[in-house]
């Protein structure tokens, strides 16, 4: 009986803290990969339309091409 003394008064208490964390941060994590990863549509998109300009402005496109593919950007 002499092990459970003063070992156990600061080790058991120390487990309780550590679980508690543990769980909170299982609990906070979980929460944030649902949103963390999702990027709205319209930045994605907002994106396209700056690639699509920067593209017909350097002259790889031609004006039907540059029209054509940004109304598809729009749908």
């Amino acid at each position: 009986m002499m092990w459970f003394g003063w070992g156990m008064m600061f080790f058991v208490p120390l487990c309780f803290i550590f679980g508690v964390v543990a769980i909170y941060y299982l609990i906070v994590s979980s929460r944030g990969n649902c949103s963390s990863h999702y990027t709205p549509r319209y930045h994605s998109s907002s994106r396209a339309a700056e690639i699509l300009s920067e593209r017909y402005a350097k002259g790889e496109l031609t004006k039907e091409e540059f029209l054509e593919m940004r109304k598809e950007l729009e749908k």
